[in-house]
């Protein structure tokens, strides 16, 4: 990635966020437009662009995410059920070449989801 995204400037606080999780690998912060109640970006340090540019040395980095947006949907109440989307290219809805996992829900979520 050539130039710094958004998040990466979120990860080196150069524009503000409203973190509510941080580690070494790791950071999470509220969305500034969600589609939910709770709906929370956690998103890697390490800066890839998409999941289908990961490879096989992300897998745990990938899973930490996962176990990460768990503590958080506990942390934030989510005893009713949340989902968990990773959008991969434009058509699918990324927006920002950073990957990023949405923690979604406070509220009766939809499906099919688009």
């Amino acid at each position: 990635m050539s130039e710094k995204t958004i998040f990466a400037k979120i990860i080196d606080r150069e524009i503000p966020a409203t973190i509510v999780y941080e580690d070494d690998r790791a950071l999470a912060f509220r969305d500034i437009n969600p589609g939910a109640p709770t709906h929370i970006l956690v998103i890697p340090k390490k800066p890839i662009d998409m999941i289908e540019n990961l490879d096989e040395s992300d897998e745990a980095l990938v899973g930490h995410l996962v176990v990460v947006a768990k503590k958080i949907a506990k942390d934030e109440g989510l005893t009713n059920g949340y989902r968990l989307v990773f959008n991969n290219g434009a058509e699918a809805g990324q927006s920002v070449f950073h990957i990023h996992l949405h923690l979604l829900g406070g509220r009766q979520l939809a499906w099919p989801p688009g």
